[in-house]
Order: structure tokens, then sequence, then C-alpha cells
């Protein structure tokens, strides 16, 4: 029987399909893998990026990680900050834009001891704040409390604080406390929204590249909402299963923590009722922002708001 002679019901070989390539997306992140990365790992460790077209790495931050620049300069596609840094920043030329939210209400606080006196953010006058300088929380708190206070740059430790009394220093509800805890140091936060900046933490791109890829874009931001979504209301453990792997400081039970106080204090969801949402901006609340940063002077051009966020990219059930 020759050879090339197929009998009956024998099928034919068929070249395979290779499946579409990848496209390859970096983001940029504010810090070693923590759980308020948790829906970008939980997006990755499920499949949700690639369900989406993407191969994503997530890039660790850290002290002077330049994640602004990073991203402006194309080193990184994607980035994390906060909105009101966002907003100077683009204020001074940086081609950026804020294309999603990470956090409605961003977690940054003041640590003090539990004994100390400073009982409200008016109490700071004539004190010294440990702090990243340079965020627009500084200007603002400052200006619009008509308070003056020195700074100490940010150790990134928190020896310094445990040791002293006195201390004040910049943190994150979700991070901190529970350090203080696991080490006995009783501590109370001052919460940086009471301030009347209430803002995002969100996730940024470079403008060129909503504007060359959509796409992406659009892929990206729903692909990482569905990963936050999951996070919060799924089962975290294959998040908290990829940042135990890539972060040798970080504990379950710390996880754990941190995302226990992003769902009670609903820093992800914020609050239905006001029509915020996992992943939502509301274009006035960004308007607010750029006003009360111009009217203190803390603004170089002031942009418009258009100009620093779009909900373009949004899934529409979050228009």
């Amino acid at each position: 029987m020759a050879l090339g002679l197929l009998g009956p019901g024998c099928a034919r070989p068929q070249n395979p399909v290779s499946p579409p390539a990848l496209r390859t997306v970096t983001l940029q992140t504010d810090w070693f893998p923590q759980a308020e990365h948790g829906g970008f790992y939980q997006a990755l460790a499920k499949g949700f990026y690639r369900d989406a077209g993407l191969a994503v790495e997530l890039l660790p931050g850290g002290p002077g990680a330049g994640i602004n620049l990073r991203v402006a300069k194309g080193q990184a596609d994607f980035g994390m900050n906060r909105s009101d840094d966002l907003i100077v920043a683009a204020s001074q030329g940086l081609p950026v834009v804020i294309v999603g939210a990470v956090l409605q209400h961003d977690s940054q606080v003041l640590l003090v001891h539990a004994a100390s006196p400073v009982q409200v953010l008016e109490d700071l006058a004539g004190r010294t704040v440990t702090a990243s300088i340079g965020m627009a929380w500084i200007p603002w708190l400052k200006k619009s409390r008509g308070i003056d206070f020195s700074l100490r740059p940010q150790t990134y430790g928190l020896v310094g604080f445990f040791g002293d009394p006195e201390a004040i220093q910049q943190g994150l509800v979700t991070n901190e406390p529970y350090l203080a805890r696991e080490k006995g140091v009783a501590i109370r936060t001052l919460s940086l929204r009471t301030a009347g900046l209430d803002v995002y933490h969100t996730i940024f791109c470079r403008r060129e590249l909503t504007r060359a890829e959509p796409g992406v874009v659009r892929a990206f931001v729903a692909a990482s909402i569905r990963g936050w979504r999951d996070y919060l209301e799924g089962d975290p453990t294959p998040a908290h299963n990829l940042i135990l792997e890539r972060n040798a400081q970080m504990t379950r039970a710390f996880l754990e923590f941190s995302r226990d106080e992003m769902r009670v204090l609903g820093l992800v969801r914020g609050d239905t009722t006001l029509g915020e949402d996992i992943g939502r901006i509301d274009p006035q609340r960004i308007r607010d922002q750029i006003d009360k940063l111009s009217q203190l002077k803390i603004l170089g051009e002031t942009p418009s708001a258009d100009s620093v966020a779009t909900t373009e990219f949004l899934p529409p059930a979050l228009h």
C-alpha cells in the first residue's frame, strides 16, 4: 500500500494554528510586592491578563523608583501613583494620564504614638514630620491649614519611629499599624483625607500609549479591575502565593491584615452609594483636586481635568 494513501475515516493532518502573540506590558508598582498590589498579582496568577491578550510584568518599586519618569520615558507602560502627585507632574509638563483607579481613597496617613499630644492635623505646627519630601500633600496641608512644620526625609523604616515617642511619620493605614502591633508599640493614625484633599491612588500611563495603542490600555485596565474584584471578593491565595514568592520579607499574616483593612475601610471599592466602584474615576473629583492645588499655587501651569485623567478606557459599566 502506498504510504500516501489514507484509509477511510483517517483524518488528513492539519497545520496547527498558532495562537496570537501576547502583547508584553509592564506595570511599575510603587513598592515591593504587597497586598496593596493584590489585584494586579491576582490578575497575573489567574490568567486574566493572558485572557486579555497581554503578557504582564509587574516591576517592584521601592525608594527612588522614579515611577512618573519611568512611565513618561517609556521605560514602563503603566505606573501606580496618587492622583494629586500626577496632577502636579502634569502641571510641570510630564506627558502622563490617569486611566483608572487602584484605590478610591488613598491610604496615606501620619503615624503618631498613642500617647502623643498630636490629636489633629493642626497639632503638627512647629513639629517635625518624617515624610517623602516632594509629595503634593505636604504643601497642601501647610497652606490649607495655615501651619508650618519641619520635614525629615523618609527613611522607609520604623526603627527610629518606634524609639522616639515624639516621632511623627508618614505611612499607610494598611501597612505600618500591623508592624507596630507586631512590635507591641501602641500607635494612632491621622488620616490625610481630613485635610480636605481626598485623592485616588491610580493606574496611569504616558499619553502617547493611549493614542497609539488604545486597545492595550483598555485591555490592561479591564483585566486589572477584574483582578482587584476577584482578589477582594474571592480567594486571595493565588495573589498571596505569588507575592510571597517575590518578596521574602512579606508574610501571609501581613498580607491578610492589609487586605482586610482595604476591605473594611472600603479603600478599593469606595462608597457605592456615592457612585464609587473598583477602578472608577470621577472627573469632577479630579477637577476639584486641580482647583484646590491651583488655588494654593502648588501647580505649575494649571492642567485641564481631561488632560490629567480619562474615563475612556474604563469598562462601560464604570463610565
